[in-house]
């Protein structure tokens, strides 16, 4: 199957690969082409700005979360466009741990055989970028990598030095971006904010892409991606006839949500229908209820106002309806949310409280579903990850658990996933398909429907 396709990666963290990979896309979409987006690792917050330029939903990638096999299936079964463009994650090989290529940039790049474009920091740097990228062409017996972005060059003279180091590694520059602070995409959290319900972000997202598309090489670019080789087709298995309908948590408090966890429930048999928390007065009519990460504490004050939002999401999950939440939703779930000697009340479904803190919680997480929940009928190893900046406190001594974790903090003392009544509440976001976790859940809605 002819899929073409490129690697846009980074010699490190922060060197600007989702302004350029926004940019790439700009620049093959006013060339012509469907563009569909991927993003390496489990982060949420790349993708809305992928998403935005290309106006597609992007696919993560994670060989953590989703395995080497389902994470090929979904790529090959995803790349629906005309060109696929992959930005990848922190430095090219750096994987799961610091030690270890697994769920790399280069190990996504392997897997999908894909050829990939490094994008370096020049900014403090002349001769030696030469000896950087001799680095990463030699690092790895096959490192993938068939041309570089000099990002950060600071004049003419800088750019002559840096392309006359370069020359004897003969591997091709296919763009040299000026330095300059007028296109960084703005910071927040991990180290951008989402583009969800943003009109102004979208539209500096489109500017920015716009100035630096000119510095690329985009002939050599569309080149790249179409000498890609071909990949095995790959079978989809088929949607099964709608019996239930979950109401699906979205706007700026809520949108972290893996784009095939959704699909993944509609494949299953489930209609979504999505709502906003902090809009409407209440969840539409479903039978099942699916609160995903965000940031609450934002519009704490507009959640916490909408008290018929609240009383509707507490009846019905003490009615028994199927509610499943991540990070956000858990948040959502607490009695309260403090952030900056502001206490917001929430929907208090969990005797617990939140508290926003200045220490990042980011990890990949594995460990052991020890209770039958929602979302699992067995009890068995789990893989999946956490990003969070808040910790729930008075979190009350009787509650019920249904993971235990070897890697990851979750709620406390490395135990995660409240349970109370039907409802299931964790800091750790899973991937669907790496178990039959969406199968379950809807099947719960299902019998919950048949009441």
């Amino acid at each position: 199957m002819k899929i073409p396709r490129i690697v846009i990666a980074g010699a490190t963290s922060g060197v600007g690969k989702t302004s350029i990979t926004c940019s790439i896309i700009y620049a093959l979409q006013k060339n012509g082409f469907s563009i569909q987006p991927f993003k390496v690792g489990p982060d949420y917050i790349d993708p809305s700005y992928l998403s935005s330029i290309s106006k597609h939903e992007t696919y993560n990638l994670d060989a953590w979360l989703m395995g080497e096999k389902q994470l090929l299936n979904s790529f090959i079964s995803n790349s629906k466009s005309q060109i696929s463009v992959i930005e990848g994650v922190m430095g090219y090989y750096d994987g799961f741990g610091g030690n270890t290529n697994f769920a790399s940039t280069h190990h996504v790049a392997s897997l999908t055989e894909s050829p990939t474009v490094l994008v370096l920091d020049a900014s403090k740097t002349s001769r030696s970028i030469a000896a950087t990228t001799l680095g990463f062409l030699k690092f790895h017996r096959d490192s993938r990598i068939v041309g570089i972005i000099l990002n950060k060059i600071g004049s003419k003279k800088h750019e002559l030095l840096c392309r006359n180091a370069l020359e004897k590694t003969k591997i091709p520059i296919i763009g040299v971006i000026p330095k300059d602070p007028l296109l960084n995409m703005p910071s927040r959290h991990l180290g951008l904010i989402s583009t969800q319900d943003n009109k102004t972000l979208k539209t500096q997202i489109e500017k920015i892409s716009k100035i630096i598309s000119k510095y690329l090489d985009i002939k050599q670019i569309i080149k790249i991606a179409k000498n890609s080789i071909a990949l095995n087709k790959q079978s989809k298995p088929p949607h099964k006839k709608i019996k239930t309908t979950i109401a699906v948590a979205l706007d700026t408090s809520f949108n972290f949500y893996y784009q095939d966890n959704l699909e993944a429930l509609r494949r299953e048999g489930a209609k979504l229908k999505f709502f906003s928390p902090v809009n409407d007065n209440k969840i539409p009519k479903c039978d099942g209820l699916y609160i995903g990460g965000g940031f609450p504490e934002i519009l704490g004050d507009s959640l916490e106002k909408n008290q018929n939002m609240k009383k509707s999401i507490k009846k019905l999950s003490e009615d028994n309806l199927p509610i499943y939440a991540e990070c956000g939703g858990l948040m959502y779930l607490t009695k309260s949310i403090l952030s900056q000697n502001k206490k917001y009340k929430m929907i208090g479904l969990f005797d617990a409280e939140t508290k926003m803190t200045n220490k990042m919680k980011l990890n990949y997480t594995k460990g052991k579903i020890i209770s039958k929940n929602l979302i699992s009928e067995k009890l068995h190893n789990f893989q999946g990850h956490e990003f969070h900046y808040s910790e729930l406190n008075s979190v009350s001594s009787d509650s019920k658990f249904a993971y235990t974790l070897e890697i990851g903090e979750g709620i406390k003392n490395h135990h995660d996933g409240l349970i109370q009544d039907n409802t299931l509440a964790s800091y750790g976001h899973l991937y669907f398909d790496s178990s039959n976790y969406a199968q379950i859940f809807v099947q719960n809605c299902i019998k919950y429907s048949k009441r």
